[in-house]
This record gives C-alpha cells, sequence and structure tokens, in this order.
C-alpha cells in the first residue's frame, strides 16, 4: 500500500497553481498540445537566467501527466533558482507521481526538505512530510502535523477538503479519534482566503464594496480541474485588483490582494501589490509592510 495520505495528496493539497520563480501565469499550453508544448520548451531551452519558462514548461508536463518530463524541467527551474520554495516542493511533487515503486522517492523527500528549509509555511512539504511520518507508521505524528497544517490554512483554501479527508481516513484506519481535533483546529484558521473588507485596517477609507471571492467560492473549486481552479482564483484576484486601480486607499484591499498572490505562489505580483500600496497609501506604510512581513512578502 501506498497510504492512504500520498493516495489522496498529489492534485489537491499543492493545488497545483505554484509555478516558477516570480509566479508566471499559468502558461496557455497546460492542457495545450505538442505544438505548444514545442514553444513551452523552446522559450525554456533559450532561458539562462530565469527560472519562469521552465516553471511554466514544467507546468505544463504536470498537467499533461508527463511527470519525468515535468520533473526534468523542474530540476532546471531549481537549477537556476535555488532559494525559490514553491519549485522545490512542485519538484517534489512531480517525482511523487512520478515514481512507479517508492512512493515517496529520496530526491521527492529532498525537494520536500529544501522547500521547507526556504519557506517552513510551504503547504506542500508540510503536507507531505507529514506523509512520511505515516508511511514510517508514526500515525500520530502525521495525525498531528496536518491537522498544524490545518490550523494554519486560510479558511476555504483549496487543499482544504482533502487534507480533512486525509486525517479521517488516516485516524479511521489506525483508530485515532479525530473528530474533535479537527474542530478544534478549524476554530483556530486564519481568515478567508480573500474576504470582503471590513475596515479593520482602512478605516473610513475602506469600501463596503470592494471584495474578492469569499471562502465559498474557493471552496467550490476543489470540484474543478487544476488548471480550471487556477483561472477561477486568478480571474477573481484580477477583479480585485481592477477595483484596488479605482478605489487605491482601501488597505484592507491592498492586504487582500498580498495575501491572494501569496496563495496562488506569485511573490513577485505580491511585492508589486505591496509597492503599489504603499504609493498610494503612504500613511499606511507602516501597517502594510508589517502585513506583508506576516505573509512572508519580501
Amino acid at each position: 500500500m501506498l497510504g492512504a495520505a500520498l493516495l489522496l495528496a498529489a492534485g489537491s493539497i499543492g493545488f497545483n497553481i505554484y509555478q516558477g520563480a516570480g509566479g508566471a501565469d499559468e502558461p496557455a499550453a497546460a492542457t495545450g498540445g505538442e505544438g505548444s508544448i514545442e514553444a513551452l520548451r523552446a522559450a525554456a531551452e533559450a532561458s539562462t537566467d530565469d527560472a519562469g519558462p521552465w516553471g511554466d514548461l514544467a507546468f505544463a508536463y504536470f498537467n499533461q501527466g508527463k511527470y519525468d518530463e515535468a520533473a526534468a524541467a523542474y530540476r532546471r527551474a531549481v537549477a537556476i533558482a535555488p532559494d525559490e520554495a514553491v519549485l522545490w516542493s512542485a519538484l517534489g511533487e512531480t517525482l511523487v507521481l512520478a515514481s512507479k515503486r517508492d512512493p515517496l522517492p529520496p530526491e521527492a523527500l529532498q525537494a520536500f526538505e529544501k522547500a521547507l528549509a526556504l519557506d517552513p509555511e510551504d503547504p506542500r512539504g508540510r503536507y507531505f512530510l507529514a506523509a512520511k511520518k505515516d508511511l514510517d507508521k508514526d500515525h500520530e505524528g502525521a495525525i498531528t502535523a496536518w491537522l498544524d497544517l490545518l490550523a494554519d490554512s486560510p479558511q476555504g483554501a483549496p487543499w482544504e477538503a482533502d487534507l480533512v479527508r486525509t486525517i479521517e481516513q488516516v485516524g479511521q484506519i489506525n483508530k485515532i479519534d479525530v473528530a474533535a481535533r479537527i474542530a478544534k483546529a478549524q476554530s483556530e484558521r486564519k481568515p478567508a482566503l480573500i474576504a470582503p473588507g471590513s475596515g479593520a485596517v482602512a478605516g473610513d477609507q475602506a469600501s463596503s464594496n470592494l471584495r474578492g471571492p469569499t471562502a465559498a467560492d474557493v471552496a467550490a473549486a476543489g470540484a474543478m480541474k487544476p488548471s480550471e481552479q487556477r483561472t477561477m482564483a486568478e480571474g477573481m484576484v484580477e477583479q480585485l485588483e481592477a477595483r484596488l486601480a479605482m478605489e487605491p486607499k482601501n488597505v484592507d484591499g491592498w492586504v487582500m490582494l498580498m495575501r491572494s498572490r501569496m496563495t496562488l505562489g506569485e511573490p513577485a505580483k505580491a511585492k508589486a501589490a505591496l509597492d503599489a500600496a504603499v504609493k498610494a497609501n503612504p500613511a499606511s506604510a507602516a501597517q502594510l509592510r508589517e502585513a506583508a512581513a506576516q505573509l512572508g512578502v519580501q
């Protein structure tokens, strides 16, 4: 047996939205044909100092189920951008799916460990290292680690339903009562991925109409294909960004945008949002930078 954890893991916990350094948009060839792959490959091979094209190529291969090819492209990406945690965890997930025998190959484990060394909050790395505990028969340790991840996940996070189901199934298989512990972890969770502006930070400048997708909107994406999930999420975040262009004094909205970009694995766009927010709200620069630091925006 591969273990219930890994049977549920791939393609859901990571949300499959993490891409090349700088958070490049999903390539048009993600669901396209060989011709589109060839164009992405050509762009990647022409890139020696930008991991983005290699991440795009890897994502396209991943989305077509060509995991060996995806892993090779991710290896090139991490060679160019070795400090990008999301690239390492994407490589790890791809190696798990590419493996025919070992449910958690050594190279995949090393990639997850590297991701967490760079970003201890990387959800995909945290998930799979907990799965390693489960495979090593430390079922209680695995469940505890997954519960910690659940408690740290934003409400409506795309991996939420699969994470909860994993905890429940591993608990059931190993006769560990998890119901009360899941409820406790959920009660300690962060605010929704993107929620309506409350004015808590922006005060009178906040707009009651400014909002991104609700937790329910994001949770509904769980029934979609990964590429459809990203398209939906990106569309809603772009709507939020467009409204901020018209209402730049809404500090809450800028914090939502930064959080959304980081959740989508787009640190460069999150940093751009911070810069735009500070420029539009110099009096709130300290608050914005503090919020950005808490989100990991650098």
